[in-house]
């Protein structure tokens, strides 16, 4: 059975500008703001949140099906997925479009500017979930705005259990649409930043949200990560990665994890803790997909983390 992960597929084009913002850019001057910085050092990584999610999803041993679109740029990520033996399936290609694509300067102080080009997400909605068969799990990230709405209401009508991880698309929706969403939703994924912007949009708790859910997780960082289920809130700790070199893509990392084990019906303390650590695994990493782990090396370091076999 396959996992069904609705969500962006995206070229990140990352450059670093060997200075600070702040030296090239006069307060006083803001309203006639015209600047130009020279980034010597610049990559392009493949990026996306439902690429993310499947390519870690896929190196866990799961199955994970891709619905998504994308422009005429497509081909090296397709090239890539083909490579990564990722199915394609659902993969829409919109002409005469781009696919998604943010363009990120970094300065020395870690400060960021960040353009981002929506580009063939917003046709996401031209995509169905009924088009998709022998799916266990599935999950809705963010995703052109049309889309997210449209494949949670399909995920639901389904009867095809989903997580509905609102991440980055968080501002594009009101607090009634959040509340329909969670209505749909069987699981809730936000990190501890949209816990709060979740709360004040829809004026409840956490814990009262969690009470239509079979789940609520929030990722707090190094703080680990919580979940509220049937009236219980359990603590996850986080797992010590190598080294801390580039949070991008950590939280998609988490959620791979996540949807392994609720496909595998995996308790939540189990499934808790190999999301915690596919997340810490990635974050040693630069780039949403350029770590790399076996099943025998998750299993090995899962026992040392916490002291317990993981399959």
């Amino acid at each position: 059975m396959h996992t069904l992960i609705c969500g962006s597929i995206a070229y990140d084009t990352i450059m670093v500008f060997p200075g600070r913002f702040k030296e090239q850019i006069l307060p006083e001057q803001l309203h006639i703001l015209n600047v130009a910085f020279l980034v010597p050092d610049m990559r392009r990584e493949y990026g996306g949140c439902a690429g993310n999610i499947a390519y870690s999803l896929k190196m866990l041993g799961g199955e994970p099906l891709i619905m998504a679109t994308v422009g005429d740029d497509y081909p090296p990520y397709q090239a890539r997925l083909d490579k990564l033996q990722i199915a394609q399936t659902h993969i829409r290609k919109v002409a005469d479009s781009f696919t998604a694509q943010a363009f990120i300067t970094t300065d020395l102080d870690d400060n960021q500017i960040t353009a981002f080009h929506p580009g063939a997400m917003n046709f996401s909605h031209q995509n169905h979930i009924a088009d998709a068969k022998d799916v266990a799990i599935g999950i809705v990230a963010p995703d052109g705005r049309d889309g997210m709405i449209q494949h949670a209401r399909e995920f639901h009508e389904a009867g095809v259990p989903f997580i509905f991880d609102p991440g980055q698309g968080l501002p594009m929706f009101n607090g009634e649409e959040l509340r329909n969403f969670i209505r749909l939703a069987d699981y809730l994924s936000v990190n501890d930043y949209e816990a709060s912007v979740l709360q004040e949009k829809t004026g409840e708790t956490l814990e009262s949200l969690a009470k239509h859910l079979k789940g609520l997780i929030v990722t707090r960082g190094a703080k680990g990560s919580q979940i509220f289920s049937a009236g219980r809130t359990i603590e996850i700790p986080c797992a010590t990665p190598d080294a801390v070199v580039d949070p991008t893509g950590c939280g998609d990392a988490y959620r791979a994890g996540l949807l392994y084990g609720l496909a595998n019906g995996m308790d939540w303390e189990l499934t808790g803790r190999l999301a915690s650590l596919i997340g810490a695994w990635k974050i040693a990493h630069r780039g949403g997909q350029n770590h790399q782990f076996t099943r025998d090396e998750i299993a090995a370091r899962f026992k040392q983390s916490f002291n317990t076999a993981l399959w």
